[in-house]
């Protein structure tokens, strides 16, 4: 059998971290060739993670530029991966989830009739615009895929409801894969705020918020439903790793800068931001990637949207939707910080999402396909 040469292409931090495992683990397999290409959508936060996880990347198109609108990051990236995919000639491309680089790898890997391969397959909000872009990168990406690997039964049920059938794998999420190599117990944060945090006695919180969707109302109402919560909590501490987004950060500081016990701190690289997950008590956010890492760690997980394409957590008692509407944050927070059986049902829920294993599955059904 002919060595199978893997492309892999992300752009952003959440792909890389869910990305970097499966990279390591085809650079083992000695039927592979690894050959990494990054987009560079996102810039300082992505080379966080190669170094983290000691990748190189083969080709790095370094498209990232201020203020860049979705139409030139897709542009970009395409005219970009068009000459690199002559080059390297690779016989599959993995793309992951929904970014815009992963629509951008879909299409071009199409446009060189080359095998595409989706990593986090399946997943669906039924919402176009929710999150936007992401729910159309995903359903195109899924469309153009010749292999699925599906996080979830859940996930596989959705492509089977579009009428995608063949090569779909069963394979729990790579971010679990990802988590599990850098949480350590003693961890030592280079930020002391967080190492002079109580985090034994009070009741401490994380919290996320940045979406596009959010902006405007809908994050003020959350950031005063914090505020309200840790002005009668007496022995609640907030953590918020404050996105760099401007729109984000002023209105933060206006609600929440003057609070005691929110500390307002600057994003953090990935290893330190999971072994905070590990030990805070409480997420709170509107990410996506951490409604998977927070339950696989037995933390509860109160979601800040008004929909999510993981229902897995959901379902298995692990993550809340908690909406984006002031009383409603307030109260469900305020329950899971003093409802010791509320939050025991929730941290002792099973996590859907895998064993960390994922990267394996996938290698090993990249292989038996060209076999086949």
């Amino acid at each position: 059998m002919k060595t199978i040469k893997v492309m892999s292409i992300f752009g952003t931090r959440p792909e890389a971290i869910k990305m970097a495992p499966l990279v390591k683990e085809i650079e083992k397999e000695e039927s592979m060739e690894s050959i990494v290409c990054v987009t560079a959508q996102h810039r300082e936060m992505l080379d966080q993670v190669l170094e983290l996880f000691s990748i190189k990347p083969d080709y790095d198109l370094n498209i990232m530029k201020p203020g860049q609108s979705l139409t030139q990051i897709t542009a970009r990236a395409l005219e970009g991966l068009d000459n690199v995919i002559k080059e390297a000639k690779p016989d599959i491309i993995l793309v992951h989830g929904d970014t815009t680089t992963t629509l951008a790898g879909s299409l071009a890997a199409f446009y060189h009739k080359v095998k595409i391969g989706h990593v986090e397959a399946g997943l669906r909000s039924g919402n176009k615009y929710s999150p936007y872009p992401e729910e159309m990168n995903r359903t195109l990406a899924g469309n153009l895929a010749d292999m699925h690997f599906c996080p979830t039964k859940g996930n596989e049920h959705n492509l089977l409801n579009e009428r995608i059938k063949g090569n779909i794998y069963l394979t729990g999420n790579t971010v679990i894969d990802a988590l599990f190599k850098v949480i350590k117990e003693d961890y030592v944060f280079e930020n002391e705020v967080l190492n002079n945090i109580d985090y034994k006695n009070k009741k401490t919180i994380l919290l996320t918020c940045h979406r596009r969707e959010n902006l405007g109302q809908p994050m003020e109402d959350i950031f005063s439903a914090i505020k309200d919560v840790v002005q009668e909590i007496e022995n609640v501490e907030v953590i918020f790793p404050v996105h760099l987004n401007p729109k984000v950060r002023d209105l933060a500081n206006s609600i929440l800068g003057q609070v005691p016990r929110v500390n307002l701190i600057e994003p953090l690289d990935y290893e330190p931001f999971a072994n905070l997950i590990n030990k805070c008590d409480l997420i709170l956010t509107d990410s996506g990637g951490i409604q998977e890492e927070a339950p696989a760690l037995g933390k509860p997980v109160l979601v800040l949207r008004t929909e999510t394409e993981r229902p897995e957590a959901v379902d298995a008692g692990t993550v809340k939707m908690a909406g984006v509407e002031r009383n409603r944050v307030y109260e469900m927070t305020k329950k899971l910080l003093e409802d010791n059986e509320a939050y025991k049902e929730m941290a002792n829920a099973v996590n859907p999402y895998g064993d960390g294993n994922a990267c394996k599955r996938i290698v090993e059904a990249i292989k038996e396909y060209f076999e086949n």
